[in-house]
């Protein structure tokens, strides 16, 4: 039992010596100012989706292209059509995309469709065509200065270039909420902190930018893990690459709102954050001591101890509850413990949230009582990735599809304010 406690207490301290110095980050975009952009040129753009079922969602995306206030004439939006089994190439071509087709029931995933887009455009359009790539995922939508905002950052001679995540259903329930919410606190006091102190940002899945020596280095997009995006990010900074923040740039995702799709969602990135590390960590950890450590540290700490540590902390509490009804303890003390434990998870995700909410509370597209409703949903929300942890370490995942029905406009989703 005593061993038992002394390993919940290191486990207490390694947890908090982990995430410590990202307290600080929370700080940092009150007192530091954004650097000036140097003087912009109109790039070249492709803009890459690959979609899967999304004839409802991704009419709208593209109607946000075709709204933008950067030059028509210097992008062009391709779509693939991966496994598609409804009207998704049809809507894509209706809405003014070039448009491919792809079979592929072996190799599965964003990472294998983004990879065969790149072939298909290089082969009639020559690697030369394009300055850089955007990727989009078909149920997004972006604000009508996104291209103009995320070129100005790329003028500044950045190649990968991430953008504010927002949500188009923030208020829809509290899962889509929880997601939304922790997005935002990503965007805002992880991303931006990072841009501010020169380390790398973190791609997180959709409304980036990548230049084409990038792509050109990496021999195309061959990404293939089950979190293809945090694989990039690390193997970019690995290569020396500085990932850029353009907070200017506003992407609306949109959010599961059902309990089962979004624990298999998240089952997908937890273990997509295992094989991640195990692909990278000997060179991650080498590179801490290397010039510009600082950035593999801190993509170390975003990907192994929230998953690790977290399952470990179960684990242990488990165990502890166990050898204590052993020692003839009363139930009700260990329940006492158990809740003493909860809220203090609770109440320290609840500050969070709220810090988060208060500095974003212009941004977040819902009502007055659902920003401050979700905000005391936020805390369980976040606790449930803890058996997704203890689950994703010993259960074999496959990259499943997400269902995309949020089909709405810009306007529409604004209407959803007060």
């Amino acid at each position: 039992m005593e061993i038992l406690h002394i390993l919940n207490t290191l486990l207490g301290l390694l947890f908090f010596l982990c995430f410590a110095y990202q307290i600080l980050y929370i700080f940092l975009p009150f007192l530091l100012r954004d650097h000036p952009h140097k003087p912009t040129f109109p790039h070249r753009y492709a803009i890459l989706i690959a979609a899967r079922n999304e004839e409802r969602v991704i009419p709208y995306l593209l109607q946000t292209l075709r709204e933008q206030d950067y030059p028509a004439e210097r992008f062009t939006v391709f779509v693939i059509a991966d496994n598609c089994t409804d009207r998704t190439a049809e809507a894509a071509r209706a809405g003014g995309a070039v448009v491919f087709e792809r079979y592929d029931t072996v190799h599965v995933g964003k990472g294998y469709a983004l990879d065969a887009l790149l072939t298909q455009i290089h082969t009639l359009y020559g690697k030369d065509a394009f300055d850089a790539y955007m990727v989009f995922d078909a149920d997004n939508l972006l604000a009508p200065d996104f291209l103009s905002a995320m070129n100005r950052t790329f003028s500044d001679g950045y190649r990968i270039i991430t953008s504010y995540r927002n949500s188009k259903n923030y208020g829809d329930n509290w899962i889509s909420a929880g997601y939304a919410l922790w997005f935002m606190r990503e965007s805002c006091f992880l991303n931006h902190p990072r841009m501010l102190l020169g380390t790398s940002c973190a791609v997180a899945g959709t409304g980036f930018c990548v230049a084409r020596e990038v792509l050109e280095a990496t021999n195309g997009w061959k990404f293939f893990l089950l979190s293809e995006d945090t694989e990039f990010t690390i193997d970019a900074i690995l290569r020396g690459e500085q990932i850029a923040y353009c907070r200017e740039a506003m992407l609306y995702d949109e959010q599961p709102t059902k309990f089962k799709q979004s624990w298999h969602q998240r089952m997908r990135w937890a273990k997509g954050y295992l094989q991640v590390f195990g692909k990278y960590a000997t060179r991650l950890l080498r590179g801490i001591f290397a010039r510009g450590g600082f950035a593999c540290f801190d993509m170390c700490m975003c990907t192994m101890p929230p998953i690790v540590l977290g399952a470990l902390g179960i684990l242990l509490h488990i165990a502890t509850a166990a050898a204590a009804l052993m020692k003839g303890i009363e139930p009700s003390a260990i329940l006492m413990q158990s809740a003493i434990a909860f809220a203090e998870g609770y109440f320290g995700l609840l500050l969070l949230g709220a810090v988060t909410t208060a500095a974003e509370w212009k941004r977040i597209e819902t009502t007055t009582a659902k920003k401050i409703g979700y905000l005391f949903t936020f805390p369980l929300f976040m606790m449930t990735y803890l058996p997704i942890a203890v689950t994703a370490i010993f259960r074999r995942v496959e990259w499943k599809p997400i269902e995309h029905t949020a089909a709405r406009s810009l306007e529409e989703m604004k209407l959803n304010r007060d």
